[in-house]
């Protein structure tokens, strides 16, 4: 993708689930909670096994790069963020 991220065809679906699950679990606020607190936790596991292999070895099956390890952390903590704040905003509400 634009030169910057590595690409395949798991990769790709990977982000298509993330881009299924959104919508379906979106009708509801404990949807929208547990989708960016488990999406996020994927994500940050994508990030530490992308940390922990080799980019160009054969455990590199997703397959990941710096870029892809950047954009995962930001990612993971940014929905897990947002997972909290949506969590500590409905808490209140009651």
């Amino acid at each position: 993708m634009f030169g910057i991220f590595r690409v395949s065809i798991l990769h790709n679906l990977v982000h298509v689930a993330f881009g299924v699950a959104g919508p379906a679990m979106a009708p509801t606020v404990a949807g929208v909670r547990t989708f960016l607190l488990a999406g996020g936790a994927v994500y940050l596991v994508l990030w530490l096994y992308g940390l922990l292999i080799g980019h160009h070895g054969s455990g590199n099956f997703v397959p990941l790069n710096n870029a892809d390890d950047w954009l995962h952390s930001v990612l993971g903590v940014g929905m897990i963020a947002l997972g909290t704040l949506l969590s500590r905003r409905t808490n209140a509400a009651r």
